[in-house]
């Protein structure tokens, strides 16, 4: 019954009438974000969405079993996703790299070649810039502007302060702006 209550303040006060309608109405909030936020992390598209299905996969089947006394349904769903990289990542023995070498999708016809050249060669050398940082900047990184979570969301997903994640990304933002204006510069 608690997650039926959970969902008065999301679903404009109306009550779900089952579980499967409860989980659609979460299912709908958040699976852009979390989508994004894997996107942010796996440069392939298809994987990414793969990945997205299998998070909302386990988050189906242990749904009933989420308690919103322990955890915001945010913090419950991102902590899967999270563990969901992880574990596609020890598989791939890859790690919890980015990577340089994906095929940068166009941003729209109406730029010149020069322009979609001089954009897509700055999306790599962000993404390089990304790829310095310490995994614990990435995830905080890929968190705050992949899945666009507040300070307080990601500090509840990782299990860290408010206050440390503000540090983390100023500190992470910091470094990309200055290794990015150096790139720019030369």
């Amino acid at each position: 019954m608690f997650i039926f209550q959970v969902l008065l303040s999301i679903n404009n006060g109306k009550v779900a009438r089952s579980t499967a309608e409860a989980f659609a109405v979460f299912y709908e909030q958040y699976m852009p974000k979390v989508f994004r936020y894997i996107r942010f992390r796996i440069t392939e598209k298809d994987l990414a969405e793969d990945l997205t299905s299998v998070v909302f996969e386990k988050a189906l089947t242990k749904f009933t079993t989420y308690t919103p006394e322990k955890a915001t349904f945010s913090t419950w769903i991102f902590r899967i996703a999270r563990n969901t990289l992880i574990d596609h990542f020890r598989a791939s023995s890859r790690g919890s790299t980015v990577q340089l070498d994906e095929a940068i999708e166009h941003a729209n016809d109406d730029e010149s070649p020069e322009e979609t050249a001089i954009a897509s060669e700055e999306q790599r050398m962000l993404r390089q810039c990304i790829s310095r940082l310490s995994p614990g900047e990435r995830e905080i990184i890929s968190l705050k502007f992949g899945a666009d979570m507040t300070n307080r969301q990601i500090a509840g997903t990782l299990g860290i302060s408010d206050s440390n994640v503000g540090v983390i990304l100023f500190r992470a933002v910091r470094k990309l702006r200055s290794d990015f204006a150096g790139w720019r510069n030369e």
